[in-house]
C-alpha cells in the first residue's frame, strides 16, 4: 500500500492525542509514516507511534524547526517526492498554514477542517462540516498529493491489535530561504491549571451567558475538577470577557468531542453546537426549557444552575467517600 505521511506534533517528547488520531485515520488510507522532530524522542515514544500504526518513523534531526516551524513544509515536500497517498496534519492554525504552503509547493490541492477521511476509488474522500455543521460536505483532492488537515477529536485513537516493529529513518535539515523568512520571535509559558487540554479531555464542562459573570466561572471550574475534566466557554461568555478566548468551544473556537460534555447556562446556538455536537454524552443545565441545547442533549435539567450544580458536586463527593 502507498505511504501516508503524518506530521506528528509533540511537546518535550510527549505525543499529543491528535497525532494518534491522525495515525488511526492514516491506517485506513495506506501505510502510515510518522514524521517527527527527532530531538527529544525516546524509544518508548517510537513504540507508541508504532502501536497506533506507524510502520515507519521518520526523524528530522534538526533543532531549527522549533524556531522556524514553516520548515516543516520543506521537510514534507522532500518526503512527498515519493508520491504518497496523502499527507495528514492537524487542523490547527499552525497546521493549516503548513498545509496551505505545502500544497502550493507541491502543486496539489488542500482540504482543511476535515472531520473524517476515508479511502475512495480515486483517492481519499474527506468529510467536512459547513455553515456551523448545518451541512455535511464530501470532497476529494483531484490534483497532486492530497494535503489534508484534520480537526482534533475527529476520530477516537485506536491502537493496533498486534505490535509492529517500525522502520526508523532519519534526515537532517538545511533550511531554505522560504523557511527562514518566518521565525518565532518570543515565547511565553502558559499558566498550568493542572486540567487536561481542552481538545484532548475526556470530560469538558462549559459555561455560558447563564452564568451571569466572570466570578461565577468558579462553579464551572469546581465541577470540571470534580470530574477530572477541562473547562470550556461559549462565545457569549468569551466575548463578555468572562473567560479566555482559548477556551471557547464552537465554530470559531475549539472543536471538542469528549466522552462527556456538560453545558451550564448555554442556550445552544448553532455556532456553539458546531464545536461540541459529536460529544458522546451531552448534559445540559438551563432554566429556559425552550433552549435549543435540549434538542441536542442526552440528559437535560431545566433549572437554576446555581442550585443544580452545588447539588451535583455534593452528590459526586458523597459517592467518592
Amino acid at each position: 500500500m502507498a505511504e501516508v505521511l503524518v506530521l506528528i506534533g509533540h511537546i518535550e517528547g510527549q505525543i499529543r492525542k491528535p497525532g494518534l488520531e491522525l495515525l488511526t485515520l492514516a491506517r485506513e488510507l495506506g501505510t502510515p509514516v510518522a514524521v517527527c522532530a527527532g530531538p527529544g524522542l525516546d524509544a518508548e515514544v517510537i513504540r507508541t507511534l508504532a502501536r497506533y500504526g506507524a510502520h515507519r518513523v521518520h526523524l528530522v534531526e534538526s533543532g531549527e524547526l522549533e524556531d522556524h516551524p514553516v520548515g516543516w513544509v520543506q521537510v514534507l515536500a522532500d518526503l512527498a517526492a515519493t508520491a504518497p497517498q496523502a499527507v495528514l496534519l492537524e487542523s490547527t492554525p499552525e497546521g493549516r498554514e503548513i498545509a496551505a504552503r505545502l500544497a502550493v509547493r507541491l502543486g496539489s490541492g488542500v482540504l482543511t477542517d476535515a472531520v473524517d477521511v476515508r479511502p475512495g476509488p480515486e483517492g481519499p474522500v474527506v468529510t467536512q462540516w459547513a455553515f456551523a455543521a448545518g451541512y455535511e460536505v464530501t470532497a476529494r483532492v483531484v490534483t497532486g498529493v492530497p494535503v489534508i488537515a484534520v480537526k482534533p477529536n475527529a476520530v477516537a485513537p485506536v491502537p493496533l491489535a498486534e505490535e509492529i516493529e517500525p522502520e526508523i529513518s532519519r534526515s537532517g535539515l538545511d533550511l531554505d530561504e522560504a523557511s527562514l523568512r518566518t521565525h518565532v520571535v518570543s515565547r511565553a509559558v502558559r499558566h498550568s491549571t493542572g486540567r487536561p487540554q481542552l481538545t484532548e479531555a475526556e470530560v469538558v464542562v462549559s459555561g455560558g451567558r447563564g452564568l451571569g459573570g466572570a466570578d461565577h466561572f468558579e462553579l464551572v471550574e469546581r465541577l470540571a475538577d470534580a470530574l477530572g475534566g477541562a473547562v470550556g466557554a461559549s462565545r457569549a461568555a468569551v466575548d463578555a470577557g468572562w473567560y479566555p478566548h482559548t477556551h471557547q468551544v464552537g465554530q470559531t473556537g475549539v472543536t471538542v468531542s469528549p466522552q462527556l460534555y456538560v453545558a451550564l447556562g448555554i442556550s445552544g446556538a448553532i455556532q456553539h453546537r458546531a464545536g461540541m455536537q459529536t460529544s458522546k454524552t451531552i448534559v445540559a443545565v438551563n432554566k429556559d426549557r425552550e433552549a435549543p441545547i435540549f434538542d441536542l442533549a442526552d440528559h437535560g435539567v431545566v433549572g437554576d444552575l446555581f442550585s443544580v450544580v452545588p447539588q451535583l458536586l455534593d452528590e459526586i463527593a458523597r459517592r467518592r467517600r
